[in-house]
């Protein structure tokens, strides 16, 4: 199927694009830094790909910073953590080791409470992404969090699925080595994959196999295995002897669980073997692994692939693995697995602002919802009224969830198969559900929006209309929602159909321009404010509907 066609079914006949996406064609280009234009356009692919959205303050304030600027600001991200996620519920159930107000992240666990904690931890990070400050923070928080992936309701500890959150926030742009040895030790993770029950006596291959095929040294070409079954076995024994001590919530080193036999891999780790150690150097094993595994330059390549299928396309050919993957790889290398030089060469690239690599991929639904929350400046409540909050935060978790990416679970250790699973790879966001779960969702966010603790939250597009340059004018504020909220520009048969909502029908421009100007001389009077509300509604609810609206 062809790679945009997938949700072609959304256009009505009478608003076609008039694109041709028939014979895509991919690109050559590769590192060179880019030195072309730096325009809305170019900011707008740039917020879309590194951040949730691309709300149009946003858009002004790096257009106007310059290319340089931009890219070191977005890669620039706050060093102190946010505050963790509180217990907000006033209703049903009170957790007794938690008051109202404070936060559950060190408190034991309660099987009563486990669901509205691991509730408060989903709300807590959809709000810190509709908050997010202008840097790539959040969507590195979720591409480790997909990439390292553990699932919140197998682990079924908020406390230890916080700490694995909290570690790919923290880690975000760091190196990808020292990652890869805290999230093995990680609780959640030592929970997810068996770790803490493997034992020299009862050996678990779990995540040694997953160390090495979906974490590090990835698969080849052909979707084998680099390693073989010998280096898991291997890698297990290393592994032997880490263990969760639930009343400091905290992993730790168990030399009498530790296998302190020498562990010999296979010729692709060139038959190295680890000395086996006992007491408390059994637990220097876990270096002496991964220096092993990072010696190898497939680790560079996995990794480098990975980022440019969340980051830039899914469809990796021959040209882009020699021009782009390969040259990020040996900067990786060179930087000791430092992750801000590969994403700065990436996102400053000729590559990156190639046309073939823009609107060419569908949002994934956290995109979707949360880029549409934060372009429209969806009011939240505050911090003042806790509860209304936090559950419309989760409110809005909830629809992402219907729409087929439920936060903080993936559905197995791979991840969200968009990111991997060949030859759909994006196209498996859009299916008969949750196409109509997208429409469904902007439908009501641009009438009558989502309640919960009483309030509503809702796009006030009259409001939001206000903020463009020329409101009064359908023709140029049209083209500039098309500018703003779709990736590319359409054809003038949309543009007209759009124009022909605004103007329910009519044939002269005056026909919004005076309403819309009555409006403004007036904002107080309803009749007023019913007629531009009701004409808005209809035109966006139209435009996010159409599929250049799903793509990124």
């Amino acid at each position: 199927m062809n790679r945009r066609d997938v949700i072609s079914l959304s256009i009505p006949a009478t608003a076609t694009t008039g694109q041709d996406f028939s014979n895509p064609a991919r690109t050559t280009s590769g590192l060179i830094p880019y030195s072309g234009p730096w325009t809305q356009a170019e900011v707008k692919h740039l917020l879309r790909r590194a951040m949730f959205g691309a709300p149009k303050a946003d858009v002004d304030f790096f257009v106007s910073a310059g290319k340089a600027t931009t890219i070191s600001s977005i890669l620039t991200v706050p060093t102190t953590a946010p505050n963790p996620p509180l217990w907000p519920y006033n209703a049903n159930y009170q957790d007794p080791a938690v008051a109202q107000g404070e936060t559950w992240v060190n408190a034991q666990q309660d099987n009563q409470a486990t669901g509205y904690r691991k509730r408060s931890l989903q709300a807590w990070w959809t709000g810190l992404m509709l908050n997010q400050s202008r840097n790539i923070l959040e969507k590195m928080t979720l591409f480790w969090s997909n990439h390292f992936s553990t699932e919140i309701d197998i682990v079924n500890f908020p406390a230890y699925s916080y700490r694995t959150v909290a570690l790919c926030r923290e880690m975000a742009l760091g190196n990808f080595k020292t990652l890869t040895k805290k999230i093995t030790l990680d609780p959640g993770m030592l929970r997810y994959l068996n770790g803490a029950l493997n034992t020299a006596s009862a050996p678990d291959e779990n995540y040694g196999r997953e160390l090495q095929e979906l974490f590090t040294v990835g698969k080849d070409a052909n979707g084998n295995p680099y390693y073989n079954q010998s280096d898991v076995v291997a890698a297990s024994k290393v592994l032997t002897g880490y263990r969760i001590n639930n009343a400091s919530l905290s992993s730790y080193f168990d030399p009498t669980r530790h296998d302190t036999t020498n562990k010999t891999f296979s010729s692709y780790y060139n038959n190295t073997v680890i000395t086996g150690r006992t007491g408390t150097a059994g637990a220097n094993e876990l270096d002496d692994l991964l220096d092993m595994i990072f010696l190898k330059n497939e680790v560079a390549i996995n990794i480098c692939r990975n980022l440019y299928r969340f980051f830039v396309y899914y469809d990796i050919d021959a040209s882009t693995e020699a021009n782009v993957i390969e040259p990020l790889a040996t900067i990786f290398r060179n930087n000791q697995y430092e992750i801000a030089p590969v994403l700065a060469a990436l996102f400053g690239s000729e590559h990156f602002f190639d046309p073939l690599n823009r609107s060419c991929i569908i949002k994934a639904p956290m995109d979707f919802a949360v880029g549409f929350s934060r372009d429209f400046g969806i009011l939240f409540p505050d911090s003042g009224n806790l509860v209304g909050q936090y559950n419309l935060w989760f409110k809005l978790e909830s629809q992402i969830e219907v729409m087929n990416q439920k936060l903080g679970n993936p559905p197995n250790v791979a991840g969200w198969p968009a990111y991997y699973q060949e030859p759909q790879f994006h196209e498996l966001w859009i299916n008969s559900v949750t196409l109509p779960n997208r429409n469904l969702f902007t439908d009501l966010m641009v009438a009558n929006g989502y309640v919960s603790s009483g309030i509503r939250i809702k796009a006030d597009l009259v409001a939001y209309t206000a903020t463009l340059t020329n409101p009064e004018d359908p023709v140029l504020l049209i083209q500039e929602v098309v500018d703003l909220h779709y990736p590319a520009d359409v054809s003038q048969t949309v543009k007209d159909y759009l124009k022909g909502i605004l103007l329910s029908g009519q044939s002269t421009n005056d026909y919004w321009t005076t309403a819309w100007t009555d409006y403004t001389g007036a904002p107080t009077n309803a009749s007023y404010v019913a007629i531009v509300k009701t004409r808005l509604q209809a035109m966006y609810k139209y435009l996010m509907n159409l599929s250049e609206y799903q793509l990124s």
